[in-house]
């Protein structure tokens, strides 16, 4: 998502397909050496990992690891915007600053205009985007990776994605709700919204209004049968946004309240500057499992706040809005800065 031809961004062309099932040495140069199993650093302070599983989706995997990161330490999937890169969403989001300052390993999934004609995750089928199949597998193998690589603590693996990476991120918490602790929805799809192309235009423009009921039962039907236990979601949304359209951070408040089994009243509300109103739905406990950032008169896009303050970071670029640091609040959010 993030540009004006969704035809062109979400379409999966039969071409496409053919490369990607046909051409081998395409295959390898989107993905890479087969051959190689260490990591391989690139300039741009990621690592590109070969070697990762079976990967059905015809992914890339990246990572960054702040130096001497400890075993037991948590893991951040951040999932990348249409027409952007893992490299891009590395260089603008700020996540890196806050692995390096808390502790983190991260992750950097990576598709391809073979698999889609804008590089979009493909959050709209059905095929790619459920418990054991294409992108969705490819990057749940991608956590089973890292955690080796790193000794990372496998109760402590979170998801954040942008636009079609926000779409990917709601499916992925709700069919792996057993590996991610916590996600973050920025500028993104309820999970399970759409099954097709023709449905994502509407989930983006006139998102459906479902019950919360009926926005969690599509999530209780991805997840294992008998999961009791599930991610702690924030959902980040500007409200002028004309892309995905703001109405859609209702649906998914909505959808993990209900999954939560609490109301759609928040516990408090808070502003936090620069426009920006924080919306807390609190468990029985009291605890915040579901939170709701509006930033007001912000368009499609990743709130940032670039600058060299405690709350800043990350820098401005295509759909990377100077507004508030979202990364930071939402790492605050999964408790990666308590530590």
């Amino acid at each position: 998502m993030g540009q004006s031809h969704p035809a062109r961004r979400f379409s999966r062309t039969l071409a496409a397909r053919m490369r990607r099932c046909a051409t081998t040495a395409g295959a390898v140069a989107l993905t890479g050496s087969l051959l190689a199993v260490s990591p391989q650093a690139s300039a741009a302070g990621l690592t590109h990992i070969a070697g990762f599983g079976t990967n059905p989706g015809d992914l890339l995997m990246y990572t960054y690891a702040p130096d001497a990161l400890p075993a037991g330490a948590p893991l951040v999937v951040a999932l990348h915007g249409c027409t952007q890169s893992a490299n891009d969403y590395y260089a603008h989001s700020g996540w890196p600053e806050f692995a390096d300052a808390y502790g983190f390993a991260l992750v950097l999934p990576q598709t391809s205009s073979v698999n889609n004609a804008n590089s979009c995750f493909n959050w709209f089928e059905p095929g790619d985007s459920g418990r054991g199949r294409g992108e969705a597998l490819s990057i749940k193998q991608m956590v089973d990776k890292a955690v080796s690589l790193y000794g990372a603590d496998t109760g402590r693996v979170y998801i954040t994605g942008l636009s079609a990476g926000g779409g990917m991120t709601a499916n992925m918490l709700a069919a792996y709700p057993d590996v991610f602790a916590g996600g973050a929805v920025n500028s993104g799809l309820p999970a399970r919204c759409a099954s097709s192309l023709v449905t994502a235009y509407t989930c983006m423009y006139v998102p459906p209004d479902k019950s919360p009921a009926q926005w969690g039962d599509l999530v209780r039907s991805a997840a294992p049968a008998g999961t009791t236990s599930w991610p702690r979601v924030a959902i980040w949304q500007g409200t002028a946004d004309t892309t995905v359209k703001p109405a859609n951070a209702d649906e998914l408040r909505d959808q993990w309240t209900n999954v939560w089994g609490i109301g759609q009243t928040p516990s408090r509300t808070e502003s936090l500057g620069v426009g920006t109103t924080r919306s807390v739905y609190g468990d029985a406990s009291g605890r915040s499992a579901v939170e709701v950032y509006s930033v007001s008169g912000m368009g499609h896009g990743l709130a940032v706040d670039p600058g060299s303050g405690t709350e800043q970071c990350g820098s401005i670029g295509t759909y990377y809005r100077d507004a508030i640091c979202s990364s930071y609040h939402t790492a605050r959010f999964w408790g990666l800065d308590d530590d």
